[in-house]
């Protein structure tokens, strides 16, 4: 193998990858387009993960670390993203640069993946010609060739808007400045004296919905006045809380039950079937630069708002593959063949049958899309899912056909056992829309990423 093996993200899974094609021997070179390793986990380094140490440490990148000194955490603690990327990721990734120059590269934005010489309508040759990833960096543009490309690009930029359509609401955009995405860190004085005493929408419904709940109940504790109005699509909250004690992630389970109890108390008020379709200001209103107005596609409306925190999920970003052929569910954006088992209008269990190498690569041979972005717009991605995946690729472009085919996985299950029933019918069950393994009332999971429990 005289290229690299390109690998696109110096997350938790793109490092993983490197460990793992570190550990067999093949070249490779690591693209991350911020400054440094994990910085999309830098983003949300105040969020505490709901997976312990022991599930967040990949083996071969374990094996790499144990040679430089590098002292494993306690495997029963849980980290906040920040320590996962003080602790371990940067670790790896210095560890991983210190074996070739240039292997590991910042700042390094791919924006483009096709075949050398070759644009999508050409057939011929391309399961023997290089890939050609173009890379935008602070020096200019670069074409890099490469043997294979693993796509560990995540979700985290491209995240969900407020609109109901898929695409921004009206006034989404003019009034950003009032509208987060994520969980702020109410942790912060600075950050919490924005929603400190204010009437705060709050959209989404999922782990990270259930954080921002917390996260406000806690501030409205020790700010009276401090209000919140909880969006929702569907017709009823169903089991947004998740599984509770049968969660058999533990910190998941107790995350949820730690949002209910936040979303009774008198500062919270839950408004069903909201669509948004309109963000305006109110101009009669006699704040300072007047309050917002937040419309539903069906009329409905939440007024006096001041600020909005929209943590509806992501999406992954696919225009930079346009020039390779994908075979990609056209509802999720995932691998095809993973779509019925991760789909949440049909499975909320948590239980994905082992996957690999055959079930992630594309049309393009030696393209294979992994970790969260493998899961598309799908919620429940865990970070023990994407260790394994890329142990069983980089096996596979070694030519390990047996370890790349022995595909061991077994995942802690949600204690919510159905599909998310009908989109308009509260009372529809799993049993009625195909759901996964139960009859209880419907739930709508919309972000559990990376083992992640936002608090």
């Amino acid at each position: 193998m005289n290229q690299p093996v390109i690998v696109i993200g110096a997350g938790p899974i793109g490092l993983a990858a490197a460990a793992n094609a570190a550990e067999r021997d093949l070249p490779f070179v690591v693209l991350e387009s911020g400054p440094h390793a994990g910085a999309a986990v830098e983003a949300w380094a105040h969020v505490r993960l709901f997976s312990a140490w022991r599930e967040l440490v990949d083996p071969a990148a374990a094996r790499l670390l144990e040679p430089t000194g590098w002292t494993s955490p306690d495997p029963d603690t849980y980290p906040t993203g920040g320590q996962w990327r003080e602790q371990y990721l940067q670790p790896l990734a210095d560890a991983l640069a210190a074996l070739a120059t240039g292997s590991v590269r910042y700042d390094a934005e791919v924006v483009g993946v096709g075949r050398a010489s070759r644009d999508l309508l050409v057939d011929s040759g391309r399961d023997r010609d290089a890939f050609a990833v173009h890379v935008q960096t602070p020096q200019g543009r670069e074409r890099l060739l490469g043997s294979a490309v693993v796509d560990a690009s995540g979700t985290w930029r491209r995240p969900n808007p407020l609109g109901a359509d898929g695409y921004p609401a009206l006034g989404e955009g003019e009034h950003a400045n009032r509208i987060a995405y994520g969980v702020p860190d109410f942790e912060d004085p600075q950050l919490a004296a924005r929603y400190a005493g204010k009437h705060v929408v709050l959209a989404g419904k999922g782990a990270s919905a259930q954080g921002a709940l917390v996260g406000l109940s806690r501030l409205a504790q020790s700010h009276p006045g401090t209000r919140v109005s909880w969006l929702l699509r569907r017709p009823a909250v169903g089991d947004a809380f998740g599984g509770g004690d049968n969660d058999q992630l533990e910190e998941r389970g107790r995350l949820g039950q730690a949002a209910r109890a936040a979303a009774e108390q008198g500062v919270v008020s839950t408004v069903t079937r909201f669509r948004t379709e309109s963000v305006t200001v109110d101009e009669s209103d006699g704040s300072e630069g007047g309050r917002l107005v937040l419309t539903s596609t069906d009329g409905q409306q939440v007024s006096g708002v001041d600020e909005v925190i929209v943590v509806t999920g992501f999406r992954p970003d696919l225009a930079f593959l346009s020039e390779v052929r994908l075979d990609l569910d056209p509802a999720l954006g995932s691998p095809r063949v993973l779509a019925d088992q991760i789909h949440p209008d049909h499975h909320s269990c948590g239980d994905v049958a082992p996957h690999g190498h055959r079930e992630l690569a594309q049309p393009e041979p030696g393209l294979y899309l992994v970790g969260m972005k493998s899961y598309g717009r799908a919620p429940s991605f865990l970070a023990m899912t994407g260790f394994e995946q890329v142990r069983s690729v980089v096996a596979a472009l070694a030519g390990d056909l047996e370890a790349a085919d022995r595909v061991d996985l077994v995942l802690p299950e949600t204690g919510v056992c159905n599909g998310a029933g009908v989109f308009d019918d509260p009372a529809a069950t799993a049993d009625s829309e195909g759901g996964c393994c139960g009859t209880t009332t419907a739930a709508e999971p919309e972000l559990i990423t990376l083992g992640r429990a936002p608090r």
